[in-house]
């Protein structure tokens, strides 16, 4: 064999030798990425079992328990200052004046949940949270106005006008007695009897206050705003087909095609009863869906307890879309326990607190149906 021949030949050993070290490497590189994933996969997969074994994810997710917070405010309500420093220390203090403490996060939603069952106002206006004794918001009161002009003629300006509308919170307080038996023998249930027994209180009032309130230490209701237009019905101490016709075409169609009807049970009842004048078909519908609510002229229906039968220079009816209503809450609902004023009797006295603010924000998305004089 040549020189030349031999180191041929060795030339093309180190070359493969050479190739089959850089498949090994690439390929071990390969095996090494696939284990550290397969590794990462069986570490995540073991952390998941571990977290799902936790007894309290199963208790979270199947009894409920109560927060920290939750359980010291039961234990207040039971038994007032006397709770365990470490409880009332668990607690937000109140910023009111007569102290007390402010209800955790949970009972707080409860409770509004409970006030719409009595102030129907709330589950279809616009509900805002704030911590301010005011809200004010930017009103525009005009816009722009636009002139059709020549080629060689120059514009005019004009400026669109804004204003300002404020929703004062106002304060409404009650108390209940509750016995010191119940509270001992509710099964941990004391916070409900509160609870309930505040809810309706408030919810009355509120609803009230939604509809018909003067705006004087209290929010400004519906029927009272003299910015929503009113249409006139035909007859003094009836209503009709026309005039509810009549209503729900006078508003504008981008408000009407969110409006929702709100009468009394009476003026319900009343209209139930009333028939289209050219096909002889009632202009209230059922719910076809459970679930689904009844319907005038396709849009439904609230009961508004609070609103004016039918008579002689009543507004009976409203409609419109109800997020122009604004509702202010205020920080969350206070308690007080006394279990001293009323101990010889037995009782726990509980105080209680809200603040709330009510106006109309846009009259425009209203129309109030009134019976003349």
């Amino acid at each position: 064999m040549s020189a030349a021949l031999k180191l041929e030949t060795k030339s093309e050993s180190e070359d493969t030798i050479v190739e089959v070290k850089t498949a090994l490497e690439t390929l071990t590189t390969e095996v090494k990425a696939k284990a550290d994933n397969d590794n990462k996969l069986v570490a995540r997969i073991t952390e998941l079992e571990t977290k799902l074994a936790r007894p309290n994810i199963i208790r979270a997710a199947n009894d409920n328990e109560p927060s920290a917070e939750q359980k010291s405010f039961e234990a207040y309500l039971r038994t007032g200052d006397k709770a365990g420093p470490e409880e009332l220390k668990t607690l937000t203090v109140s910023s009111d004046p007569q102290g007390g403490y402010l209800a955790p996060a949970e009972m707080s939603t409860e409770f509004v949940r409970n006030l719409v069952q009595f102030s129907p106002i709330r589950a279809v206006a616009s509900v805002r949270s704030t911590s301010s004794p005011s809200v004010i918001y930017p009103a525009r009161t005009g816009v722009t106005n636009a002139k059709w002009k020549g080629e060689t003629q120059s514009q005019e300006a004009s400026e669109p006008s804004f204003g300002q509308a404020e929703i004062p919170v106002n304060e409404v307080n009650t108390y209940v007695d509750i016995s010191n038996q119940l509270l001992a023998d509710s099964a941990g249930s004391a916070e409900q009897e509160v609870r309930l027994a505040l809810a309706e209180d408030f919810g009355q009032k509120e609803a009230a206050a939604f509809l018909t309130g003067t705006g004087s230490n209290m929010p400004k209701g519906l029927f009272v705003d003299t910015a929503i237009t009113s249409y006139a019905a035909a007859a003094a101490a009836a209503l009709a087909a026309d005039d509810l016709i009549n209503v729900y075409y006078d508003m504008p169609a981008a408000y009407r095609a969110a409006g929702t009807w709100g009468m009394n049970s009476k003026t319900l009842a009343a209209v139930r009863k009333l028939k289209e004048s050219g096909t002889g078909s009632y202009i209230w519908q059922p719910a076809l869906t459970l679930g689904q609510p009844e319907t005038i002229l396709g849009r439904p229906v609230i009961e508004l307890i609070e609103a004016d039968d039918i008579g002689a220079n009543k507004s009976p009816v409203i409609f419109g879309d109800f997020s122009g209503y604004r509702i202010v809450d205020r920080l969350a609902l206070s308690i007080l326990v006394n279990p001293y004023i009323k101990a010889t009797e037995g009782i726990t006295r509980f105080h209680a607190t809200r603040r709330v603010g009510g106006a109309v924000l846009q009259a425009a998305k209203f129309r109030k149906l009134k019976n003349p004089a």
